[in-house]
């Protein structure tokens, strides 16, 4: 009897899963918290009367996102404690999928509440109507309105940059990766902005900066030191594809780990510089 009740639940809860898994990476920036939620929701659904659920999918996205709003309480503080700029773990496609939650948006989410959070996600990514969205936060709809419009007032900026479009972006990452690694610095600089900014996570578990390291004579110089000092050891092309929705490739340093490195384009230049280097946010892509 329980077996069959778990091929029922399971036979419902599996065409729901990617969805599912969407919207708990995006709430958490985290594959592996989001895959931990998606296994608790899919308890939950086991232990329900599903026969009085008359919408799956609405009751278990209400279902992940409660989860996601709890894990969040506990995951902003160890944020606080992070060792150097915190990265969501990167998710990284060969190939173009349109969403509209890039790399920047999910750092611009981070500095809403996590009921803004929510409230802008099921509206504006997922589509929800508020009155679905005010069952899920236990709050009226004229409150989720009100969090939805301050998140997006919030987030504005990261939402509007223009990007270059994603064949253009690859070619770009190609360039980017060719360049640095072979020590040409002159081409490197010439596609990188004035004002463009590295941000690399190493969460205190491999070499990265402490800080972000700001504008295009210090990023130069960084890239510089590593083209002579560390990528001369090897640096292995693995991927060229979306990370986090934005053009990056994955590589395979010398010391046998793996990074990602994610660019942000505005108007042809490079902007920003998004690498990866902590182990326990990259094993889910091993």
């Amino acid at each position: 009897m329980q077996a069959t009740s778990e091929t029922d639940a399971a036979a419902s809860f599996d065409p729901l899963r990617r969805k599912l898994m969407r919207l708990a990476y995006r709430m958490l920036g985290s594959v592996s918290d989001a895959e931990d939620m998606l296994q608790e929701a899919f308890i939950r659904w086991m232990r329900a009367d599903r026969t009085e659920v008359r919408e799956p999918e609405a009751f278990l996205r209400r279902v992940v996102t409660r989860l996601c709003l709890d894990q969040l309480k506990s995951a902003r503080h160890q944020r606080e404690t992070y060792i150097g700029p915190w990265l969501p773990e990167p998710v990284v496609e060969e190939e173009d999928e349109p969403d509209d939650v890039t790399l920047p948006l999910m750092l611009a989410l981070e500095r809403l509440s996590p009921l803004e959070r929510a409230a802008l996600l099921l509206h504006d990514v997922f589509g929800q109507p508020f009155e679905e969205i005010a069952a899920t936060l236990d709050r009226d709809v004229a409150a989720c309105r009100q969090l939805a419009a301050r998140a997006r007032r919030n987030v504005r900026e990261a939402r509007s940059r223009f990007t270059v479009d994603a064949k253009r972006g690859l070619e770009m990452a190609q360039a980017f990766f060719e360049a640095s690694r072979s020590g040409d610095m002159s081409a490197l600089s010439a596609m990188l902005a004035a004002d463009v900014g590295l941000h690399s996570d190493g969460g205190g578990k491999r070499p990265a900066a402490i800080a972000p390291i700001l504008g295009h004579e210090a990023v130069m110089k960084v890239h510089t030191y590593l083209s002579q000092k560390v990528w001369t050891q090897g640096s292995d092309l693995l991927l060229v594809g979306l990370v986090n929705g934005l053009p990056g490739f994955v590589t395979r340093e010398a010391d046998g780990e793996l990074q990602t490195t994610a660019l942000e384009i505005v108007d042809g230049a490079i902007t920003a510089i998004y690498v990866m280097r902590n182990p326990d946010k990259l094993r889910h892509l091993h």
